[in-house]
């Protein structure tokens, strides 16, 4: 991986185009939720990667499936069908309103009809649509994707999928321990497995420019003592967790060994203390 596949991405200077392209991608959420059968760990509401773009995968429609493709690469909407339709519209900064309306129209139109709430999308201030901005973002976001894919490769237990959240806009995966939470509740779906969460944010309250983040459920308490790797620091405001700014690998010789690494010590620390 070369050092130049990690641009910099100050949010400062593209915080409103993120904030479109979030805003698109919490519809495609929303419609995915909707139809998608239940998964655990609401893995049927997150996004996952393609080589052009997030998509939903593909979603149930009575007879036949559908798919909706946030195309990064060409800055397109594309939704096809297994029957064969293809539907597309340009990304370029619509207001969540006019994306929304167009959207569930062109599903209406496939025979679609998923039931989400408009009022999420009523808002009818144009977006802001930097086409230059997305592609650095979407090419960072598709190597942290390869990344964090080579990382879980190499954990033994079961792990999620790579999916991006549209609520936080982070690319995650986590890691089980196969342990149960003393105390709580086994059918506690969301808070009975140890977990170590691994994973990419542009940007939020917390931390105002791009990170990535290892934070543990339930975190050991010796666990903010490990001994981090260079240029990782352990984030305490706002959320626990080991944090290595993404402009750190900007000018990093070999960032993509950088980033493996960091995920790896801190996992194999929380795994240790775990047991």
């Amino acid at each position: 991986m070369s050092a130049n596949r990690f641009s910099p991405l100050p949010l400062a200077e593209w915080r409103a185009t993120r904030d479109t392209i979030q805003t698109y991608a919490r519809l495609a959420g929303k419609v995915r939720r909707a139809l998608t059968p239940r998964q655990k760990h609401w893995w049927h509401i997150s996004l996952r990667t393609t080589a052009t773009g997030l998509t939903t995968t593909p979603i149930p429609a009575g007879p036949f499936t559908f798919e909706i493709l946030l195309d990064l690469a060409t800055h397109r909407l594309v939704i096809t069908t297994s029957q064969g339709d293809v539907w597309h519209r340009p990304l370029a900064g619509a207001s969540a309103a006019e994306f929304c309306a167009d959207t569930l129209t062109a599903l209406e139109r496939l025979g679609i009809q998923p039931h989400i709430d408009r009022d999420l999308f009523a808002d009818s201030a144009p977006g802001t649509y930097d086409r230059d901005a997305v592609e650095r973002f979407w090419q960072t976001l598709s190597q942290v994707d390869v990344l964090l894919k080579q990382f879980k490769g190499g954990l033994r237990g079961e792990t999620s999928p790579v999916q991006l959240w549209p609520h936080h806009f982070d690319l995650a995966m986590v890691w089980f321990s196969g342990r149960l939470v003393p105390g709580v509740d086994p059918e506690e779906e969301e808070w009975a497995d140890e977990q170590m969460n691994f994973g990419f944010s542009t940007g939020d309250e917390d931390i105002p420019d791009p990170y990535f983040y290892v934070t543990a459920y339930p975190l050991p308490d010796a666990l903010p003592e490990t001994l981090l790797p260079e240029d990782v620091t352990w984030q305490s405001e706002g959320f626990e967790g080991a944090v290595l700014m993404h402009e750190s690998l900007v000018a990093a010789k070999d960032p993509g060994q950088k980033l493996l690494n960091y995920w790896r010590v801190v996992q194999r620390a929380g795994a240790r203390l775990m047991e």
